[in-house]
C-alpha cells in the first residue's frame, strides 16, 4: 500500500507503540495514593515531561486531552466562560481545522460575536484585518500555524501580537507542525496551544492542549484531573504513547524533515510536469515540507482519489474528518478557489516513514488517472 494521507493520522512510530504495550498492564489509577497509582503517576509524570520539553515548556502546562478537537474546544469555550465582563468575542482565521471552523459557527448562532478573518488566494492570512476586528472587546483570537489541507504556514508572532495588544488570549492549532518545525511555547507567543498524538506517529484518542501559566481555563466537565482543567480518568497507554512519540520526533526532525521535504518537492514538481494544467494551492507562501494541495482542472477528486484506492493508493481531497462532504473545502474556497476547482483538488501528505517509492508510485498512476477521468468527464 501507498500512503500519501499522513495529515489525516500517519502509521505509530515504534517507540510510541512499545510505549503502549508497557503502559497497557499498569492498571492503578493515576490520582490514587497508593503503590498502584504511583506506578500509573509515574508514566502520566514522564509523558507529561516529554510533551513539556518538546515545546519548551514547564510540566505543569500540559493538559492532557482525547485529541485535538477537545483541546480545541476546552481552550476556545473554556476561555469564553473565564473571560473577565465585556469580552465575549472570537476571531477565528477563515480557514481553521473543522473542530475550529465549526465550533466558531456553532457558537455564533447562539449569539457569540465572531469575526472570521480571511486568506489570500496563496493561502496568507490578511493580517490588517486581523489587526482590525481584534480589539478590547475580544476574549479569543484563534489561528492555525500550519493549514491542515495546504501546509501554509501563519505568521503566528504578529497575530500573537495583535491578540496581546488588546489584552486577548491566542489559541494556536499547532497539531501539523508539532515535531514538524522547532516550537517554543514562549516565542511562540501563545497562551494555548494542541497537539494530537495520532499526527506524530502516536496513537490516536490522545492529545493535548499546553495552557500558559496564569491562564484562566474553566473545564468542560466538572472534575479534578490535570489541575481541574479537564476531567476524567487519563487515557496512560495513550498518553504514554504520545510522549514517546513526541520525543522521537522532536529528536529526528530536522533530518526526517529534509527527506521529506525533498520528497514532497519532487513529487509536486513531477505533477505538475506531467499533468496539463495542474497547480500547487498555497505554492507561493510558506508551508510545510510534507503537505501537497494540488488542484487538477477538469477532473473529479472523489473520481480520483475512488481509482487511486483501488491501486492502493491512500490519498485525500482535504480534512479527514469532512470526508463525504457534499460542500468543498471551506479552506479551499477562502483561497478563492471555485466549486469546481475544489472539487478538482487532492491533498497528498507524507510523513515519518514515507519512502521513495511511494513517490515514484504516484507519480506513475495520477498523471494516466487523471487524463482518463477528464476524458470520462469531458464525454
Amino acid at each position: 500500500m501507498t500512503y500519501l494521507d499522513h495529515n489525516a493520522i500517519t502509521p505509530m512510530r515504534p517507540e510510541a507503540l512499545e510505549a503502549v504495550r508497557a503502559a497497557l498492564p499498569v492498571y492503578g489509577n493515576p490520582s490514587s495514593v497508593h503503590a498502584a497509582g504511583r506506578a500509573a503517576r509515574d508514566l502520566l509524570d514522564q509523558a507529561r515531561e516529554r510533551v513539556a520539553r518538546a515545546l519548551s515548556a514547564r510540566p505543569a502546562e500540559v493538559v492532557f486531552t482525547a485529541g485535538a478537537t477537545e483541546s480545541a474546544a476546552l481552550a476556545i469555550r473554556g476561555a469564553l466562560a473565564a473571560a473577565p465582563p465585556g469580552r465575549s468575542e472570537l476571531v477565528v482565521t477563515a480557514v481553521e481545522h473543522p473542530c475550529v471552523h465549526d465550533l466558531a459557527r456553532l457558537l455564533a448562532a447562539g449569539g457569540t460575536a465572531v469575526h472570521a478573518v480571511p486568506v489570500d488566494r496563496e493561502g496568507r492570512l490578511d493580517l490588517d484585518r486581523l489587526r482590525a476586528v481584534v480589539s478590547d472587546r475580544t476574549a479569543l483570537v484563534c489561528a492555525m500555524l500550519a493549514n491542515n489541507e495546504t501546509g501554509v504556514l501563519f505568521p503566528v508572532g504578529e497575530v500573537a501580537a495583535a491578540a496581546r495588544q488588546h489584552g486577548a488570549l491566542y489559541f494556536c492549532d499547532a497539531v501539523q507542525a508539532v515535531g514538524k518545525l522547532p516550537l517554543d511555547l514562549r516565542t511562540l507567543g501563545a497562551d494555548m496551544v494542541a497537539l494530537s498524538g495520532q499526527k506524530l506517529g502516536g496513537p490516536r484518542g490522545a492529545g493535548a492542549l499546553l495552557v500558559r501559566d496564569g491562564v484562566r481555563l474553566s473545564p468542560l466537565l466538572g472534575g479534578h484531573q490535570e489541575r481541574g482543567r479537564r476531567s476524567g480518568t487519563e487515557n496512560l497507554p495513550g498518553i504514554a504513547g504520545l510522549g514517546a512519540a513526541i520525543e522521537a520526533a522532536t529528536a529526528r526532525r530536522d533530518e526526517e524533515m529534509a527527506r521529506v521535504g525533498a520528497l514532497r518537492d519532487r513529487l509536486q514538481a513531477g505533477l505538475l510536469a506531467a499533468v496539463p494544467g495542474a497547480r500547487v494551492n498555497g505554492a507561493g507562501s510558506p508551508r510545510l515540507p510534507t503537505t501537497l494541495s494540488i488542484t487538477f482542472p477538469g477532473a473529479d477528486g472523489e473520481a480520483l482519489l475512488m481509482a487511486l484506492d483501488l491501486e492502493g493508493v491512500c490519498a485525500s481531497a482535504g480534512a479527514a474528518c469532512t470526508s463525504g462532504s457534499t460542500r468543498p473545502s471551506h479552506v479551499l474556497s477562502a483561497m478563492g478557489l471555485t466549486v469546481d476547482e475544489a472539487r478538482a483538488t487532492l491533498r497528498l501528505s507524507l510523513g515519518w516513514c514515507s519512502a521513495a517509492e511511494d513517490v515514484d508510485r504516484a507519480l506513475a498512476l495520477l498523471p494516466p488517472l487523471v487524463e482518463r477521468v477528464r476524458r470520462a468527464i469531458g464525454a
